[in-house]
């Protein structure tokens, strides 16, 4: 975001608090949409994040952004929404292992958290797609997933009076397009953000927002763990690809379906671990259902594989490590 946006937004603020409620009324109708990147950012996230130039986040895009997210017009025969399988309530996961899509057909991976999504740099499990604007319309075109297809879905929209009006006042000049389709969705997301956990008090100095157990765990995932070379950052995520031998013997090749490198096979993308508690089963197959499992997993040195990355290594960590871990962890919701 830039210096003159911040200022615009501030200079909105002091405007909107100091006006009387009629006022407010009037500039309601008057001013032009107001960026909300740098507004309500939670404890322990970055202030500013990479947010396209022709696509600033606007109240009015979000709005109608969020409305299609949990609106089942986007799929074939509207039973299914993109909530139906990202759900709010489970960190925007899913619990099922593998998420049906329309007519019960199933999708190819466990559903991801779509958290925090304004700070990524690579989406999917595969990576394949660089920006949430080019990642939403898949799922609405994936024949396991929405199976709706764009030429369909645009007439659709059109068709109803709603969307008319909401994307009249988000997009005045555009109108519904697969791109101002695309827009409203990667605006919405953009506003998905959770922070301001007892992991990010503490960090910020609160030396009582941690218990001893989770301290310890703290200690652990920083250090002899070595879970914080991949779930790193604001985001608990490095954004890369890593083997961890989960997709051992199966025919899901992860980045290798994209780069076509063969140093990239069974390569899958670190998921976050904000809100992890909250997004049962875990791995790109939903493969593991709990998180003590997954310590266990880790502790055990992944699974052997030829591409196994290097960092992966037996932890042999005690029953009381594991429970300090595991209370680290959960102490990640927000």
């Amino acid at each position: 975001m830039t210096i003159r946006v911040v200022i615009l937004v501030l200079v909105l603020l002091l405007v909107w608090g100091c006006a009387s409620r009629e006022q407010r009324s009037r500039l309601a109708h008057r001013a032009a949409p107001a960026p909300l990147g740098a507004l309500d950012v939670p404890l322990g996230l970055d202030a500013f994040a990479s947010v396209p130039e022709d696509n600033p986040i606007t109240s009015e895009k979000a709005d109608v952004g969020r409305r299609l997210f949990s609106d089942p017009i986007l799929s074939l025969d509207r039973t299914r929404s993109c909530a139906s399988c990202h759900r709010p309530d489970q960190a925007f996961a899913d619990s099922a292992r593998i998420s049906p899509g329309v007519g019960g057909r199933r999708t190819a991976r466990n559903a991801p958290a779509l958290v925090n999504r304004v700070y990524g740099t690579a989406f999917f499990w595969d990576g394949r797609a660089t920006s949430l604007e080019r990642a939403v319309l898949q799922p609405i075109q994936n024949p396991d997933e929405l199976a709706l297809g764009l030429a369909a879905l645009i007439p659709r929209l059109r068709a109803d009076a709603r969307y008319r009006a909401l994307f009249r006042r988000a997009f005045p000049t555009e109108g519904i397009t697969p791109t101002t389709v695309s827009r409203a969705l990667a605006s919405y997301l953009r506003t998905v953000r959770t922070a301001d956990t007892p992991v990010d008090r503490y960090t910020a100095g609160d030396t009582t927002a941690l218990s001893p157990p989770a301290r310890r765990g703290r200690t652990l995932f920083l250090g002899r763990g070595g879970c914080a070379d991949c779930h790193s950052g604001p985001t608990f995520t490095d954004e890369r690809f890593h083997n961890t031998g989960v997709a051992v013997g199966t025919r899901d090749t992860g980045r290798y379906a994209v780069t076509r490198d063969a140093a990239d096979l069974g390569r899958f993308k670190t998921p976050t671990l904000r809100r992890i508690a909250n997004t049962a089963p875990y791995m790109h197959d939903g493969s593991i259902p709990s998180l003590e499992r997954v310590i266990e997993f880790y502790d055990g040195g992944g699974r052997a594989s030829p591409n196994l990355d290097r960092d992966i290594r037996p932890l042999h960590l005690s029953a009381a490590e594991k429970a300090d871990l595991l209370a680290f962890l959960h102490a990640l919701g927000g």
